[in-house]
């Protein structure tokens, strides 16, 4: 039998404690409702000094109303739990890729950016990515996957009709998004002096 590290029983502990399943999921939502809150300022601005400032009160109480109300349903929470450890792989796995490209460029000052098609395909990579991960995440009263319904009603309804229809307006759409994307004047930027 391996002993365990007192490290890891450090760990164990903390997931008995409720760490990971209230404290952290708590903190990660009121950080990130209050955060929007601030940048969009809701609740409008508080004058201070002859400086304005959003309302901090206001916005902190909101962040924390809405992580408690997160944090009541375990449902949420498991949500929460699974689809941040997948977009932490989905990044260090973008943070790789992005490594090993970078290997067979030049080093720049700026560092190493990928160029605007790159970018933009990285990107869209990226963002199917999130979808599948939420999908997976999300699950049904019966306990199936969305993804996995989804995946299941696509298989069993494939060969209909409206499948069909539903590709073909897709690719209209796209075509038109590229032809339509690529005229027209572009906007020149102004120069700051």
């Amino acid at each position: 039998m391996v002993e365990q590290s007192v490290f890891r029983g450090t760990i164990d502990f903390f997931g008995r404690l409720g760490i990971y399943d209230v404290i952290l999921p708590f903190l990660l939502v009121f950080t990130i409702v209050f955060a929007i809150l601030e940048k969009t300022k809701i609740f409008g601005m508080e004058e201070i000094g002859g400086k304005k400032y959003p309302r901090k009160n206001l916005d902190a109480m909101v962040a924390f109303v809405i992580a408690f109300f997160v944090i009541a349903s375990s449902r949420l929470v498991e949500v929460i739990t699974q689809v941040s450890s997948q977009v932490v792989i989905l990044l260090l796995l973008s943070i790789l890729f992005l490594v090993l490209v970078g290997s067979f460029h030049k080093e720049t000052e700026e560092g190493f950016f990928l160029d605007s098609p790159w970018k933009g395909a990285f990107m869209a990579i990226m963002f199917v990515g999130i979808i599948t991960i939420f999908l997976n995440a999300i699950k049904t009263e019966e306990g199936q996957t969305w993804l996995s319904w989804i995946m299941d009603f696509t298989s069993t309804k494939w060969n209909t009709d409206w499948v069909a229809s539903l590709i073909l307006i897709g690719v209209i759409i796209g075509f038109m998004a590229y032809v339509m994307g690529g005229s027209g004047p572009k906007k020149e930027k102004k120069k700051e002096s």
